[in-house]
């Protein structure tokens, strides 16, 4: 996976100060994988990790979070993404040491479009990964190298991954990082109980 970083400065948040660092992918890289200046095409990407402390070296709490704009922007209450993000900055903050990294990967990774689509599904009665399959997606389109190579970049050799994703644990096992399960639910609402429900009963996710 192609990625670079290109920007990097402190951010101070409710949870602390952290180092945001932006990386680019796609066209964003010329010749060699080199960083371009200026503004992002429609073919590139950026992503970015949110760090505190020093977190070269093995067992560092860490976040792979994708994108929600519809839950953290807009207020959605159909998920726990922000509830979620929230919650593994706060993890880290108490530590002093740790990652999220969020990457670009809206709807479990059929992009925001699609994802108000499969919400018009919902409406009429599937679920969750009844919605993307009627779109003719995966259940979770999502891949995981991305962050493993953001990952190796900030120096993390192991991650204790907040997550109840087994597959996300699997994809970053399969990308070379080795992942241990930190669990990481967070209280659900009365319109993301269903969705929540789904992700144990068919997606397999973990207590």
């Amino acid at each position: 996976m192609d990625v670079v970083r290109y920007a990097a400065s402190k951010l101070p948040t409710p949870h602390g100060e952290f180092r945001l660092v932006v990386y680019r992918t796609g066209a964003a890289l010329g010749p060699g994988g080199t960083a371009v200046g200026g503004a992002v095409d429609e073919a590139a990407e950026e992503h970015v990790a949110m760090v505190m402390g020093d977190v070269t070296g093995d067992a560092v709490l860490t976040r792979v979070h994708s994108s929600c704009f519809t839950g953290e922007v807009l207020g959605s209450q159909r998920c726990d993404c922000r509830a979620q993000l929230d919650a593994a900055l706060a993890r880290v903050a108490a530590e002093g040491r740790g990652v999220v990294v969020y990457l670009v990967q809206e709807g479990r990774g059929i992009g925001l479009g699609n994802k108000v689509r499969a919400y018009a599904l919902q409406d009429a009665g599937a679920d969750t990964v009844e919605a993307n399959l009627q779109l003719g997606f995966e259940a979770d389109h999502r891949s995981y190298d991305l962050a493993a190579a953001i990952l190796r970049d900030l120096g993390v050799r192991s991650v204790r991954l907040m997550t109840n994703n087994p597959d996300k644990i699997a994809g970053l096992v399969a990308a070379g990082v080795p992942t241990t399960h930190e669990s990481h639910w967070v209280d659900a609402g009365a319109a993301s109980a269903d969705y929540l429900t789904v992700k144990k009963a068919k997606m397999g996710h973990l207590a």
